[in-house]
Order: C-alpha cells, then structure tokens, then sequence
C-alpha cells in the first residue's frame, strides 16, 4: 500500500518522536554538567576572574534547558521527515555537535583546561552552524529551533575567550583551588 500519511498520522508521528528526543537530549545534557559541578557549586571557577559580560550562574541551567528542549524537538522534526533528502546526514550532524556539546562541560568544569575549552567550544559553534543548515534542509522549522542555540554557543565562545584573557594562570588557580577546598572540608 502506497497511501501518503495524513497531517494528523505525521503530527503523531512527530510527537511520539519528541517524547523520546526530548528527554533524551535534556538528560544527556544535565548528566555531562554532573560528571563536574559548575558555577558556585566549583571553587575553581569561583576563583576565576569573569567578564562584565558574565551572566548570573542562574541563567545557564534555565538557557540550557531550553536550549536542550529545543534542539530535541528539532531532532525530532528531522526524525519525522522520513524519505526527506539530507536526513541522514542531518542527523549525523545533530549526533557530532551533540557529542562536541556534552564534552565541554568536563574539560572546563573538571579539567580545567581553558583553552581546550576555548577550542570545543568554537568548534561547537561551526558544527551548530552546520547542523542548523543541515535541519533547515530538511525541515525549515527544525533549522530555526536551533537558531538560539547557535547565539548561545557564540555568546558562550565570546565569554569564554574573555574568562580565557583574565585567568592566564588558571591552572595554578586550579591548584590552588582544590587545595583550600580540601583545606576547608577537612577542618
């Protein structure tokens, strides 16, 4: 039988998609920000010297969230587009800067590694670019859902490079951090 789907079957279809996406996306996400504490919950990076452009550490679990809600959605438009040209490639895509996203979290929140930072996080930009064209192709809605993450990314890369500029010796602070952390919790 070769019947076309209906609008409501594909509705359907994307919605089942997008209970599976959707969580997936947010978990993966909120599990590579466990694996080390971020914002006030790091004595490393409170010891950092930050930007003017520096947002409240309350901003980034709300942004992420929406954030990781949105590309999840996104994926599962992409999903829903089965037979569409550039699929496939679209989702390999997605896979890739999802892969790049969720090692950034370790490298700057574990190990403290700024300019390696630096570099996933810019190359996280390019891929987001990239993949949003690749969605966009497939479905024009799902390109745009990733359009705030892409602003993200680059505001991110932009505050990165400055928390990069005013911590030259972030890995001493990285020593040094530790130390009293330890110091403190052994008192």
């Amino acid at each position: 039988m070769n019947a076309l789907a209906s609008k409501a079957q594909l509705r359907r279809g994307f919605w089942r998609r997008a209970l599976v996406t959707v969580p997936v996306v947010v978990l993966l996400g909120f599990g590579s920000a466990m694996v080390a504490p971020a914002g006030d919950q790091n004595p490393w990076f409170t010891a950092l010297a930050k930007p003017a452009i520096q947002p409240p550490n309350i901003a980034f679990p709300i942004a992420w969230t929406i954030l990781y809600v949105l590309m999840g959605l996104a994926l599962a438009l992409v999903l829903s587009a089965r037979g569409a040209r550039g699929r496939t490639a679209a989702i390999l895509l997605f896979v890739v800067q999802l892969a790049v996203n969720l090692i950034w979290s370790p490298i700057f929140f574990r190990f403290h590694q700024i300019d390696l930072a630096l570099i996933v996080i810019v190359a996280l930009a390019v891929l987001v670019a990239i993949t949003m064209v690749a969605f966009w192709r497939v479905r024009a809605l799902a390109g745009l859902m990733l359009l705030p993450y892409l602003v993200w990314v680059c505001f991110a890369s932009v505050l990165f490079s400055q928390v990069r500029d005013l911590n030259p010796d972030a890995e001493k602070i990285a020593s040094a951090g530790l130390n009293a952390h330890i110091a403190v919790h052994t008192l």
